[in-house]
């Protein structure tokens, strides 16, 4: 076996570690929007029984996150790290325990991260705020805007959207 001593051993498992870490990413904290201006609309149900008339003021892009899937590296990888550290960690006969405790965190921690890095956001839908002629707003969630911009004159009839 390879005689490294301890210090060394430490300071290379916390580079691994180190740049193990370096891998994630931050998820996005909102969703991004597609243009216009953003003011909170209350909502109200989005089937109204007659004809109403009105602007479309705000187009949102809802997007979600998929989760990435994973070759098994990061989980080797960390359990590979995990069990260098707790290696350094334990003594005497507790080394064996600490080093199989390391390898199963790092396996852990290292799949998740991978599965961080692999995954993607993608567009989930649309968000149509239209201020009213009359006064109020009207929120649709819809799959795709079609040819809607911000600021098109729309009729809303049984819950659908029409431009005018």
């Amino acid at each position: 076996m390879l005689n490294i001593p301890r210090p060394f051993a430490l300071a290379g498992a916390l580079v691994i570690a180190g740049s193990l870490g370096a891998c994630a990413s931050n998820p996005p904290q909102q969703p991004q929007y597609s243009g216009g201006y953003q003011t909170p609309a209350p909502v109200y149900p989005s089937n109204p029984v007659g004809t109403e008339y009105g602007r479309v003021s705000n187009i949102e892009t809802l997007q979600g996150r998929t989760q990435g899937q994973t070759s098994g590296g990061g989980a080797i990888l960390g359990a590979v790290v995990g069990g260098v550290l707790g290696n350094q960690i334990g003594k005497g006969s507790g080394r064996a325990a600490a080093t199989a405790v390391g390898a199963l965190g790092g396996a852990v921690a290292g799949n998740a991260i991978e599965s961080r890095n692999n995954s993607s956001d993608t567009v989930q839908g649309y968000r149509l705020s239209v201020q009213l002629d009359r006064g109020g707003y009207r929120v649709y969630d819809v799959s795709t805007p079609g040819d809607l911009r911000i600021g098109d004159r729309v009729r809303l009839y049984n819950g659908q959207i029409s431009r005018i």
